[in-house]
C-alpha cells in the first residue's frame, strides 16, 4: 500500500510563493513518475505538473509553465513542487499522484493510481 500526504498550502497574496512536498511510503518511489494536480471548487481536476521517476524530465501545463518547478528527490521519497508568481486563479486544493506504468499521458487523472488527501492552496488578489 502507497500513501501519500501533501504539505505546504496556506493562504497567499498575489504574486507571492509557496512549495508544496509530498511525501510517499513505498521502497519502489523512484519507479514512478509523479504528478501533482489541483482542483478549485465546482471544477474538474486539473494537472499541473508532472516527473519521471528519475526525475530527469518534466512536464507542465501551460498555465503554470515558468511559474511552477517540479522536482524530487528520491533517498527521502519526496515530491516538491514551488509555485511563484501565484494569482488567484492558481487556489484550490492540490494533490499529488503515482502515476501507472505504461501509460502514455500525464494529464489525465485515470492515469494514476494513488492520491493524496490534498493540501488547499488559497491565493488573495
Amino acid at each position: 500500500q502507497v500513501q501519500l500526504v501533501e504539505s505546504g498550502g496556506g493562504l497567499v497574496q498575489a504574486g507571492g510563493s509557496l512549495r508544496l512536498s509530498c511525501a510517499a511510503s513505498g521502497r519502489t518511489f523512484g519507479g514512478f513518475g509523479m504528478g501533482w494536480f489541483r482542483q478549485a471548487p465546482g471544477e474538474e481536476r486539473e494537472f499541473v505538473a508532472g516527473i519521471t521517476g528519475t526525475g530527469s524530465s518534466t512536464y507542465y501545463a501551460a498555465s503554470v509553465k515558468d511559474r511552477f518547478t517540479i522536482s524530487r528527490d528520491n533517498a527521502k521519497n519526496e515530491v516538491h513542487l514551488q509555485m511563484n508568481s501565484l494569482n488567484p486563479d492558481d487556489t484550490g486544493r492540490y494533490s499529488c499522484a503515482r502515476r501507472r506504468t505504461y501509460v502514455s499521458t500525464w494529464n489525465v487523472p485515470d492515469e494514476y493510481d494513488y492520491w493524496g488527501q490534498g493540501t488547499q492552496v488559497t491565493v488573495s488578489s
